[in-house]
């Protein structure tokens, strides 16, 4: 049985790429690629001459036999994508989880990752952090995830594209305010790499008064919310389960009655935790 190998290939700078990577898809029977064009010049980069066949989300269930027969007549084969470690926001997870239940031997070859790299440089905590990918293209969809890191203490790191990172920002701005750190790393490893760091507000105004930092592709990290006092943590839960059956106002009201807190602040709970339930209806 041959064994299947996933390999991480530059996500900019080709000079990234590990001698261990370059040996192996040199040495395998066909490398299945997102994009054979896109591999292709990494291969001609290097003078590699491996055969190239397409895998990609279109195409992917279909391969899953035609590579397990591969294997099993002893060839090696390997994955990559078009940038950094496969199945990391690109294909590969349907190959790899069908070949995982087969029993066939598969072997990681490590390498670059732009997650990784954007988190070694940008002066966030890095001892506990949750990667979302991809924030949903939709307004109202992207609100309602970012209702869910108010009170992420974690780190979080987001994929986001060109014509989106602006109106993300914005909506970033809105959910969690202005002044929640973050740090916007763009085209890293790339001629043009630019790393952005400070307010939320500071940054989207940035992006707003130079149209070039829009360009590119980007990994954005969120410094985590500060942890919610239990005090707080119990008057959540009383909002959502009084929202359920009261008006926000009255709602508000009696929390502010239950409890002895501020009715302003109250409200203000209020307002963003039906908000969130809003967004989910």
């Amino acid at each position: 049985m041959g064994t299947f190998y996933v390999v991480a290939t530059p996500i900019g700078n080709l000079g990234d790429i590990s001698h261990r990577a370059l040996e192996v898809v040199s040495s395998v029977s066909v490398v299945l690629a997102e994009d054979t064009r896109h591999s292709r010049r990494l291969f001609n980069h290097y003078g590699i001459s491996t055969k190239l066949r397409a895998c990609h989300q279109h195409n992917e269930a279909e391969l899953v036999d035609w590579v397990i027969r591969q294997l099993g007549e002893g060839h090696d084969l390997a994955l990559v994508s078009d940038a950094g470690t496969p199945l990391i926001s690109d294909p590969g997870f349907v190959m790899v989880r069908a070949l995982r239940e087969q029993g066939i031997n598969i072997c990681a070859v490590p390498g670059p990752s732009s997650i990784i790299a954007a988190l070694s440089i940008a002066g966030l905590a890095t001892n506990q952090f949750v990667f979302d990918g991809f924030l949903p293209a939709k307004s109202s969809a992207r609100k309602t995830q970012l209702q869910t890191y108010l009170s992420q203490s974690r780190t979080i790191v987001l994929l986001e594209s060109s014509h989106r990172i602006e109106a993300c920002l914005a909506d970033i701005v809105e959910v969690l305010g202005g002044d929640r750190k973050l740090v916007l790393a763009r085209e890293l490893t790339k001629k043009f790499e630019t790393v952005l760091s400070g307010t939320a507000a500071d940054v989207w105004q940035t992006l707003r008064d130079d149209p070039d930092q829009s360009r590119g592709e980007f990994v954005l990290m969120l410094e985590g919310a500060a942890p919610v006092p239990e005090g707080e943590m119990e008057l959540r839960k009383l909002l959502q389960v009084l929202l359920q059956e009261f008006p926000l106002k009255q709602a508000a009201s009696l929390a502010a009655r239950i409890t002895g807190g501020r009715k302003n602040e109250i409200y203000d709970l209020a307002l963003i935790l039906k908000s969130g339930r809003d967004n989910d209806s």
